[in-house]
């Protein structure tokens, strides 16, 4: 397998090979209509608030969660909890949705803030996109929601592709509507290997993964989480099948072509630039047993090329460690935010 040297006995060729996808986590969301029920009720407004639902045809506004991109793309949004509280907004990783960051959407709102994530084009609720999918556009879709929503000081938080979204947003756009981000097993500086990259992995992995999209979708996206995402090839490992039917659900909502264009954005995109450009705090969070995105290549790497960059190594963590340790990695989350 090209992620590691000893991979763990038992596993698998299939899985070994399957490692290599770069995606986000798994969740169900439960429970936000009685949060937001709660919050309108002691704020004394008992009308409906709608998160999601019609589409506007305006770049950059908004209406009931969708924003309309340059391209006429529709873009699709959460956005709960006090309009004047500081913002946390989420990125998720391939092929996956804003589903992905139920756990820490739940938690940030009870902790009052106010979250927003998106559904990356092409992925989730979002316009399937033929064209567009590559990170200068998904920086843009961005932008289109952080203006629409006319978010300020806002605290980015991208998982695996994710992360490479964050980056090339703040180094493309700037960072005079951010206040902090934050990277988990994310794909920068640069995945795959080059004469710059040494150490990244080879060109053919990503072909792989092409050749096995289009020949079985369906069944790729579930050997991915059973597999080494959430490190439930390894010995021991508790291993949850909602967890890995949430994965393959929001994997199959998305667009083939969209994810199929997306291989090439997260292993091929070099962050490099972006990040020297980054002046705000940035704390990089990675698991030392992410079998996806490998540590040594990628958050040893960015965090050195970070100008305000910190480094947060969690042994034995796999890469989809916000699901499998949320509690962990939110605290840490909140920590690092109130700083």
């Amino acid at each position: 397998m090209p992620f590691e040297e000893n991979p763990a006995p038992g596993a698998t060729r299939r899985s070994l090979i399957v490692g290599a996808a770069v995606a986000g986590a798994a969740a169900t969301v439960i429970g936000v209509p009685d949060a937001e029920a709660a919050e309108r009720r002691n704020s004394g407004d008992t009308a409906p608030h709608k998160s999601e639902g019609k589409r506007t045809m305006t770049s950059g506004k908004t209406e009931d969660g969708f924003v309309t991109a340059k391209d006429g793309a529709s873009i699709y949004y959460k956005d709960w909890g006090p309009r004047d509280a500081q913002t946390v907004m989420f990125h998720h990783g391939w092929p996956l949705s804003a589903d992905d960051w139920d756990a820490q959407m739940l938690f940030f709102l009870n902790h009052g803030y106010r979250v927003v994530a998106h559904d990356r084009r092409g992925h989730g609720r979002s316009t399937q996109t033929a064209t567009g999918n590559e990170m200068n556009t998904y920086a843009d879709d961005v932008l289109a929601v952080v203006a629409g929503l006319g978010l300020k000081n806002v605290f980015h938080v991208g998982h695996s592709t994710g992360g490479g979204e964050v980056a090339r947003y703040l180094g493309r756009h700037g960072t005079s509507r951010a206040g902090k981000a934050a990277l988990l097993g994310a794909v920068p500086p640069i995945m795959v290997k080059t004469a710059a990259n040494p150490g990244g992995l080879p060109l053919e992995v990503f072909d792989g993964f092409r050749a096995a999209l289009a020949a079985n979708r369906a069944q790729f996206f579930r050997d991915i989480p059973s597999g080494p995402f959430y490190g439930f090839n390894r010995d021991g490992a508790k291993v949850s099948q909602g967890v890995i039917d949430n994965w393959w659900r929001q994997g199959m909502m998305g667009g083939t072509k969209a994810h199929y264009d997306c291989i090439k954005a997260f292993s091929e995109t070099d962050f490099t630039e972006d990040l020297k450009k980054i002046g705000i705090p940035v704390l990089v969070m990675h698991g030392d047993d992410d079998q996806i995105v490998p540590i040594a290549d990628s958050a040893m790497l960015s965090s050195k090329l970070l100008p305000k960059g910190s480094l947060k190594v969690y042994k034995g963590f796999p890469h989809g460690m916000a699901t499998t340790h949320a509690e962990t990695i939110n605290a840490d989350l909140l920590a690092f935010f109130k700083a």
